[in-house]
């Protein structure tokens, strides 16, 4: 049987269009982007001009963007800048209880080292942020609110817009991880209202290892560096620059301003293919999370009474995750699946499935058959001294 890849939310394959622009820098081109002679000075075009790519994405000023090695470090940068230059009397930063590990940690590290307080909004069982918990938090302490766009592991769409609103009144800055959003639905700063954006070049069918935090020029004014050096990116992110990496991620965001929405219908008809096909086949087979509010790629299916980690295994060689990839091999269930009020056996049989720019109707209708014989076969073994 072929191949089937349907784990675009954990890394999106490389388009070829991205590879053959990083190749060109490559290889044809020399010298660090810092330097004042001409081959930095043709290097550093290569940047400004993905600078511009990549802030025409997100609704962001070109010299709003700061380029780093992924969402990871951008959340990090984000979270950690702030609290270092928190003025007096905002102490305290504000996340969802379905954030990314990278802000999890992040915002407890700060709470252990006392240098923030931390405090968790809860979500809907739709999975999104519960607005009226976030104003039951919210106060003239509150440093930064954290709210991701779109959520990994369920693809639900939290109400950014809405959230923000309420940081501002608070006199807050509203970070948003939106690594999962960007290049899949629209994703305008100025719209939500956004004061720092996370996003990274895998999730885009770009390169990995290379990403972005972008900010309004007043919230990037409020951050410390995390990464301490020559200075480079604003004074935040110390560094000789990843040339071929940024350009690459340029090339991504381009493509996908370009493609977006015409790939969103596509890609959502799979997806909608794939779960009728695998309901019409199976019993007991449920969605998390709230269907209407989601990325179009994304479904988070429960199939009841089968072990999700022996269903992904028996699916081979079409390749799903459990939960976020990010937690793989963990023995506790998917903190989002539990903060959205499943229960822990529920999450433990929850398969995520993300299709993205190269998934064909015929992959996932190899993929349907191979599911259904995995996860029969994992419940026949169920109670029977199997898994």
């Amino acid at each position: 049987m072929q191949e089937v890849y349907l784990d675009y939310n954990g890394s999106a394959p490389l388009d070829p269009r991205v590879a053959e622009a990083m190749g060109r820098q490559m290889t044809g081109a020399a010298g660090n982007a810092s330097s004042s002679h001409r081959f930095g000075l043709r290097q550093m075009a290569a940047v400004d001009e993905a600078r511009e790519q990549v802030g025409a994405l997100v609704g962001a000023a070109p010299s709003g963007v700061v380029f780093c090695s992924g969402a990871t470090e951008a959340n990090n940068l984000a979270l950690l800048g702030l609290a270092e230059a928190a003025p007096a009397g905002r102490n305290r930063i504000v996340i969802s209880a379905v954030e990314h590990a990278s802000v999890r940690a992040t915002a407890q590290w700060l709470h252990e080292q006392g240098k923030a307080k931390a405090d968790t909004v809860g979500v809907t069982p739709g999975g999104f942020v519960d607005l009226d918990e976030l104003d039951a938090l919210l106060g003239p302490d509150v440093l930064a609110v954290s709210v991701m766009a779109a959520n990994s592991e369920t693809g639900v769409l939290n109400p950014v817009a809405q959230a923000a609103e309420r940081a501002r009144v608070a006199g807050a800055v509203l970070h948003c991880d939106a690594t999962q959003m960007v290049g899949r639905l629209p994703f305008d700063m100025a719209a939500t209202g956004a004061d720092l954006v996370s996003l990274s070049g895998h999730k885009m069918c770009g390169p990995t290892g290379v990403g972005a935090l972008v900010g309004t020029r007043p919230a990037l004014g409020r951050l410390r560096p995390v990464v301490h050096g020559g200075g480079h990116e604003r004074g935040l992110r110390s560094g000789s620059l990843n040339v071929a990496g940024i350009v690459g991620l340029g090339a991504a965001a381009a493509i996908c301003a370009d493609e977006r929405d015409a790939e969103a219908a596509r890609v959502a008809g799979l997806r909608d293919r794939l779960v009728s096909g695998l309901r019409a086949a199976l019993d007991e087979v449920s969605e998390n999370g709230d269907t209407t509010r989601r990325l179009p790629n994304t479904a988070s299916i429960r199939f009841a009474g089968a072990d999700a980690e022996a269903v992904v295994c028996n699916m081979d060689p079409v390749a799903a995750s459990v939960g976020s990839a990010c937690h793989s091999g963990a023995i506790e269930p998917s903190p989002v699946l539990l903060a959205m009020g499943l229960a822990r056996e529920a999450a433990f049989e929850t398969v995520r499935f993300s299709l993205g720019r190269f998934t064909t109707k015929a992959e996932v209708d190899a993929a349907i058959p191979r599911t259904v014989t995995a996860v029969r076969y994992v419940r026949s073994m169920d109670g029977s001294g199997g898994w």
